[in-house]
């Protein structure tokens, strides 16, 4: 069963998650977080992703919001939320596995898998906690 604490705390973790996955697009675009050695194929890669990651956090910060209310809704779009993650994180590890990206430096070792270890962990740990609560 998903107490109020531990629904607060998955929603506050989605709200968050969904800022963290704005302010990176920022930060890419502004800052240029891309390694310094990419791959030839990395930037064509990475502009295929605002638009799928911007529908992500719309939904993350809708789930988050509806699941701090405790609204029905929150609890299925937090289930299709943690898919979207899962997917994204495994996507991404499996590139950047491919491509080399987490040899370029440590600092886009860290980077990278902190974000792919997040998506995958906290999109399971939605996928376990919430569906435990919905019954799936």
């Amino acid at each position: 069963m998903l107490n109020d604490g531990r629904r607060r705390l998955l929603a506050s973790l989605e709200i968050v998650t969904a800022v963290g996955v704005i302010l990176f697009w920022i930060a890419f675009f502004t800052v240029g977080l891309a390694p310094e050695n990419a791959p030839a194929c990395y930037f064509a890669y990475e502009h295929s992703f605002p638009l799928p990651d911007g529908m992500l956090a719309v939904l993350l910060l809708t789930a988050g919001i509806l699941l701090m209310l405790n609204k029905p809704w929150g609890f299925k779009l937090s289930l299709v939320a943690a898919g979207a993650l899962v997917f994204l994180g495994f996507l991404d590890f499996s590139f950047n596995i491919q491509n080399g990206v987490y040899l370029t430096s440590t600092i886009d070792l860290v980077l990278n898998a902190f974000i792919n270890i997040w998506c995958v962990g906290f999109g399971l740990a939605l996928i376990i906690m919430i569906g435990r609560k919905a019954g799936a």
